[in-house]
């Protein structure tokens, strides 16, 4: 393993300006690292990812680096471009457990973070390591959000998420599972008990419906709930899929390892939305696809659709009278997510967008003071590595935040 690593990094060409790093959301200094990692000090080669990405080892395994970092690198114009996600993979997964933040003093300071997933994570950490006393209020068993409920074993080990609590833990950072805000307890309730300001990074858990009819029948799931808990579905012995981004990738690849015998993918454009890399797991796994259709009614016995055709105006239109049934045990809707609605039903002060997302300004701040929020929950459902990079300065904000309330205070 160490070989191939080693030699997949001697590829790199070390470019003045690296397409690699424009490509990538958090813009990961590649070259640097690669170089870095050549010359032997594979712990400051980890130091320098974990510092510029918190979930470095995280995104190493689930980024789309097909349209990212190595979709940019400039050996795959003719070739086969270097293979930085394997390189990140090995020296971060190496450095992690090596990981050593000392002795951080505390300044007494408490901030709540509410949602474990990947933004609350990457606030918690970084505000940790200032000094801040923190505490995740997650609403689920587990710390992880859509890493540990969106995302299947086989893409990304749940021990890694294991090893961020540990590591959290270790920090001195506070995690109140089966906790939700906006119920019990209101963030008015945490501002009264001392906290000083408060994230919101609850992610969009809500899944966008088709509104189609048969939507509410009891063969039809929608995919972040199949994905939260595979095992507790029966589907059957065939599978249609509406939508084609990677989170239909994932519940189609997890329905075969479940005991579906046939799962096809159905999408509207020709041109796939989830990335080259998953889509190619997905046709060798035995997922079949059917493209340049939509869905017009869900039925007992499958999910009937309609051809749609680009016309000459450029705008997609049903074919009329190529209506088929596409017959299916279950049907699982893929068409992304939106928020819900607990935190700012039970919080004044908070503006939301006609999507129900948290309106706030360039660095994370709402529109009430104190409360910051970022990932999901602002942009709606984006990558992980982006809501990381959004939060790393929401966290920088909320320092100032809190450093000046401090100062005002004295």
């Amino acid at each position: 393993m160490a070989f191939n690593i080693i030699s997949e990094a001697r590829r790199c060409l070390n470019c003045k300006n690296p397409s690699c790093r424009k490509g990538c959301p958090i813009s990961t200094a590649i070259p640097d690292v690669i170089r870095t990692f050549l010359d032997g000090d594979i712990d400051k080669a980890g130091s320098m990812l974990f510092e510029n990405n918190p979930l470095s080892v995280i995104c190493s395994l689930i980024c789309n680096h097909d349209n990212q970092c190595e979709g940019n690198c400039v050996l795959g114009r003719k070739g086969s471009p270097v293979h930085f996600s394997d390189i990140e993979n090995y020296i971060s997964d190496a450095y992690f457990d090596k990981l050593d933040f000392g002795d951080i003093k505390k300044n007494g300071i408490h901030v709540g973070v509410i949602g474990g997933g990947p933004a609350g994570i990457t606030i918690a950490i970084l505000l940790a390591r200032k000094g801040y006393t923190i505490t995740i209020f997650e609403s689920r068993e587990k710390i992880g959000g859509v890493l540990r409920y969106g995302i299947p074993e086989f893409r990304l080990p749940k021990q890694i998420l294991e090893k961020y609590k540990k590591l959290m833990l270790s920090l001195g950072i506070k995690i109140r599972p089966n906790t939700s805000i906006g119920t019990t307890i209101t963030i008015d309730d945490l501002f009264r008990d001392g906290y000083k300001a408060i994230f919101i990074g609850t992610g969009v858990w809500k899944p966008n419906t088709l509104h189609i009819k048969g939507e509410s029948l009891g063969n039809v799931h929608f995919a972040i709930n199949y994905l939260t808990n595979p095992d507790v579905y029966t589907l059957g012995e065939s599978l249609n899929i509406i939508g084609a981004g990677n989170s239909a990738m994932d519940v189609a690849r997890t329905a075969l390892r479940h005991g579906c015998r046939k799962v096809t993918v159905f999408a509207r454009s020709e041109k796939l939305a989830a990335s080259v890399t998953e889509v190619e797991y997905a046709k060798y796994d035995g997922v079949e696809f059917v493209t340049g259709v939509e869905p017009v009614e869900i039925t007992d016995d499958g999910t009937v659709f309609v051809r749609v055709e680009r016309s000459e105006d450029g705008v997609k239109r049903r074919v009329e009278g190529t209506e088929k049934l596409y017959p299916a045990s279950s049907t699982i809707i893929a068409v992304s997510q939106g928020p819900r609605d607990r935190i700012v039903s039970t919080t004044t002060g908070l503006d939301v967008t006609e999507r129900g997302l948290l309106v706030t300004n360039t660095y994370g701040k709402t529109t009430r003071d104190g409360i910051f929020a970022a990932g999901d929950v602002v942009r709606g459902a984006r990558t992980v590595v982006e809501a990381v990079n959004y939060s790393k300065q929401v966290a920088e904000a909320m320092d100032e935040y809190l450093q000046r309330l401090s100062n005002h205070k004295e």
